[in-house]
């Protein structure tokens, strides 16, 4: 099966929440590989690739968030996969 690529972007309290950490680390847990970061307004936003299955539960992680997290929306969108990424990380 084909990796598939998805772009998130996460809206409501998120930023200094450890929102970054905890998908880091949920991302990795799924064997997915891609990206995780702050926008500048206010906002988490990433990328991951991988499985369907995980990419799935990657998701309901993210609609979910951490415990100080209040998550008001998920915009999700389908993208093309990159090659050559070997884990999930928190950019800066």
């Amino acid at each position: 099966m084909a990796a598939k690529r998805i772009y998130f972007k996460v809206h409501g309290t998120v930023q200094g929440v450890n929102f970054r950490n905890f998908t880091e680390m949920r991302a990795n847990d799924y064997g997915l590989v891609g990206f995780v970061r702050n926008t500048s307004d206010g906002k988490v936003e990433g990328e991951a690739q991988g499985n369907d299955d995980s990419l799935l539960k990657l998701l309901k992680d993210v609609n979910q968030g951490p415990r100080l997290a209040h998550v008001v929306k998920v915009e999700k969108q389908e993208i093309e996969p990159k090659d050559g990424e070997r884990n999930f990380v928190v950019r800066r």
